[in-house]
């Protein structure tokens, strides 16, 4: 499953949360976190760290004594980071469900790093669901550096593809997300919807939730997963709602004011 919307595209260390020469951040996440698997919470805290490492998206760290030991199976595998030192690993296993491998410490970190002594992270996707509070969270732990914002606007956004006009409006919502290329967020009614079919990909974002995507068949040409929507997001941004966007890098063009906009290079240029 390719992503989408989410921080890769921000090279390493250009996120906000750097300084000149920083190599991480490590500090208080100043939220409850918790983490499902086979129906049982397996680190519940009030006290967890967030990891911010240098070109990387940040982790979750739980202190030992907020994670439950009775899920754990320690293994003999270890890996090796010049920032943190030796990680060990743990198997996690609930009744008939297993995650090989799924949770590291640092029994002995680096002087010099974050001090992940005495605390857990997990992979992510290895989960079944992950909590800020009572609000569930997709994909990665959310940066508190990173901006989100969505503003309604009256200007002119016109999509090409195909060589055929698929969507005008007037009444957009641009979504400007810190790294990311704008993104305009389109009502149906200012689509073409006799050219889209829904299709069964989707992908999720911290920040906005899940998105479902449709593509476009344009005369004989299928453009496949085009456009997405979030149906539900999350409620930071809820302005978004039911909309359409269109991927910039792979669309014919987009006009916005009769101004063609330049494409930009992303992972899901292609």
């Amino acid at each position: 499953m390719k992503p989408v919307l989410e921080d890769l595209f921000m090279g390493p260390g250009t996120s906000p949360s750097f300084s000149q020469g920083q190599r991480f951040r490590w500090e208080d996440s100043n939220r409850r976190v918790r983490v499902i698997f086979g129906g049982v919470t397996i680190a519940d805290s009030k006290h967890v760290m967030l990891l911010h490492e240098y070109g990387h998206l940040p982790v979750f760290y739980f202190p030992l004594q907020d994670v439950r030991e009775d899920v754990l199976e320690a293994t003999d595998y270890h890996t090796s980071s010049p920032l943190k030192g030796e990680a060990s690993y743990w198997t996690i296993r609930v009744d008939d469900r297993v995650a090989e491998r799924a949770a590291w410490s640092y029994l002995s970190p680096l002087p010099d790093g974050p001090q992940v002594k005495g605390y857990m992270a997990f992979y992510w996707d290895q989960m079944d669901a992950w909590y800020e509070e009572d609000e569930q969270v997709f994909a990665h732990a959310r940066d508190p550096y990173k901006r989100v914002d969505i503003l309604p606007s009256s200007r002119h956004v016109r999509v090409v593809l195909g060589g055929v006009t698929i969507a005008d409006t007037q009444r957009p919502r641009l979504l400007i997300e810190t790294g990311l290329p704008t993104r305009y967020y389109i009502p149906e009614q200012d689509v073409n919807m006799e050219l889209l079919e829904p299709t069964e990909f989707i992908t999720r974002c911290p920040y906005k939730g899940q998105a479902s995507y449709l593509s476009a068949r344009v005369g004989a040409r299928l453009f496949k997963d085009i456009v997405w929507r979030y149906r539900e997001p999350l409620p930071a941004c809820s302005p978004i709602a039911g909309l359409l966007s269109f991927f910039n890098e792979r669309v014919d063009a987009i006009y916005v004011d009769g101004e063609l906009m330049s494409k930009p290079v992303t992972p899901w240029s292609e």
